[in-house]
């Protein structure tokens, strides 16, 4: 079997895939058009971030069985594409963590030092030392935005340099924030009580510029602010003017919303308050031969004896397992991500009821691909299916099994409640015939939709009118409807209208949906793609 490696990786990554038997080459920096030419030959492919795996690379991969990252990020690779075609994505993403961690501790302690302005008026003849007082760091307090696996490490190493840490995770309960030893806080909280502040969140649609205008408002003049985590959680626009205007003392950033950047397109880069790095977050020596030892490791297993390891795609079960509980696999990711997204606060615990045949398979699939979407939202690539019943249980939440051979309305329902700090949310789903999966309840309302892709769900009230005006509302943004359910409530007088859309609806055309008369709520939805 032949593997190609077309980004730069570790030697390590290359000598365990030869010492495993596969015929390896090495072909960095490959047009797309070369690479198109040339991965019907390979069986599998070794990228980092530079290979762009598009839908036009993979339909021209007549013999590829599996994409490894040697990292975490995977929004260079058409997920759903891969997987239609059979093709197993699998990444590393543990292998970074502390490297990233550490690095974030470099910029809090070069912008608190004024390191890199000093450097380079010295390394202009200046002997400047009097125009770059700096400060300490012990006794601050530390804000951090997202504590999951890096911001929990990144909280450690603060409170060895005796800083204080405080924390904003809405989907972090606080006894685990406080087993850290972090104070759970809201962000205006953690804006206006921070000296320094660190994002750790993945970009997702609702973190997106999620640190704006308002928030470095509400930020201390003299508070400094650090991104080592993902472009475009910070509008780069609003931090811009919190620097220029003197609203925050100075911020340090090492990813872009653009990348590569320059200072013709990202101004930040022209202001002597700023300090940069060009997304060197993961850049070490030992966590590149971290990723690139495993991701050889998993692939090799993967090519010679159909091992699967943190795949994003593909539980690691066996066939037969496969063939049985499949399309509940299926089903169970679609609840997971759905449950996510309508729930609010803190995960503390998961009920699994399943009922009538389902009862009799092996369920343990089912529940871990429910974790792996219940953590897709809020951790992207972060999770898969090997690592997601170890980041429920890192985040202390109780999973709760159930079975009863005994079927109500349906031959086989997956029912699940999911506990969070603020209330609780139940859906249930089926499988119609041999693998269609189907929406059937959410809450106390009954339908059946088809979880997949782009969707909205609006509330609204059982008045005539609500559905026409709705549609007429999203073709007038160019919107197609691909399918719809109501379901009602009776005593209420309520329903609930689950729409899949061509596209995702921008925040502009959700605020004129709950703008609409009758509609009482409505909210964006992104699931994993059902490809049949």
């Amino acid at each position: 079997m032949k593997v190609l490696i077309s980004d730069n990786l570790a030697p390590v990554g290359e000598k365990i895939l030869r010492d495993e038997g596969l015929e390896v080459d090495v072909k960095t920096g490959l047009p797309p058009e070369e690479l198109k030419a040339i991965i019907p030959e390979y069986d599998g492919l070794v990228i980092r971030s530079a290979t762009k795996v598009r839908e036009d690379i993979i339909e021209a991969a007549t013999k590829l069985k599996v994409v490894g990252r040697a990292g975490i990020g995977l929004d260079n690779v058409d997920i759903p594409a891969a997987s239609q075609k059979g093709i197993v994505v699998m990444n590393a993403p543990d292998g970074n963590a502390t490297t990233a961690a550490e690095h974030t501790i470099s910029m809090i302690m070069s912008l608190s030092r004024n390191i890199p302005q000093a450097t380079a008026s010295m390394k202009a003849g200046k002997w400047e030392k009097k125009s770059f007082m700096g400060r300490e760091v012990t006794g601050k307090t530390l804000g951090i935005v997202g504590i999951g696996r890096i911001g929990s490490i990144v909280a450690n190493r603060a409170q060895g340099l005796k800083m204080k840490v405080i924390a904003y995770d809405p989907h972090m309960p606080p006894e685990l924030v406080e087993k850290i030893g972090a104070e759970l806080v809201d962000l205006e909280e953690l804006a206006k009580r921070s000296d320094f502040i660190s994002v750790h969140t993945p970009l997702t649609k609702e973190t997106h510029h999620l640190l704006s205008t308002e928030f470095f408002a509400n930020m201390n003049k003299d508070a400094m602010f650090v991104d080592c985590a993902r472009g475009g959680v910070v509008d780069e626009d609003a931090l811009y003017q919190a620097l220029s205007e003197e609203q925050i003392a100075g911020a340090a950033l090492d990813v872009f919303e653009k990348e590569p950047t320059t200072l013709e397109t990202t101004p930040l880069l022209g202001l002597p308050n700023f300090i940069c790095t060009p997304h060197l977050g993961a850049s070490t020596s030992e966590a590149q031969e971290n990723v690139a030892s495993a991701i050889a490791k998993q692939m090799s297993d993967y090519l010679l004896k159909g091992v699967v390891r943190n795949a994003v795609n593909v539980p690691s079960v066996s066939d037969d397992v496969l063939a049985s509980v499949g399309p509940f696999i299926t089903l169970g990711e679609m609840l997971g991500s759905l449950h996510m997204q309508v729930a609010k606060g803190g995960v503390e615990e998961v009920n699994l009821e399943f009922t009538g045949d389902l009862a009799g398979l092996d369920i343990n699939p089912v529940t871990v691909a429910f974790l792996k979407g219940l953590f897709t939202p809020i951790l992207q690539d972060a999770v898969n299916f090997v690592n997601a019943p170890l980041i429920a249980k890192e985040r202390g939440i109780r999973i709760v099994e159930s079975k009863s051979e005994q079927a109500s309305d349906f031959t086989n329902l997956l029912k699940v409640t999911v506990k969070t700090t603020e209330g609780e949310n139940m859906l249930a789903g089926t499988v119609f015939g041999k693998k269609e999966p189907r929406l059937v309840r959410l809450n106390s309302f009954r339908l059946e939709g088809l979880p997949s892709g782009p969707m909205l769900l609006v509330y609204n009230k059982d008045i005539p009118g609500v559905i026409g005006a709705l549609g007429t509302t999203l073709g007038a943004d160019n919107v197609n409807i691909d399918l719809m359910t109501v379901g009602r409530e009776e005593e209420s007088k309520q329903n609930v209208i689950l729409l899949n859309t061509d596209k995702l609806i921008s925040k502009d055309l959700l605020a004129k949906v709950r703008d609409l008369e009758h509609i009482e709520d409505a909210m964006v939805l992104e699931l994993p793609l059902y490809t049949g």
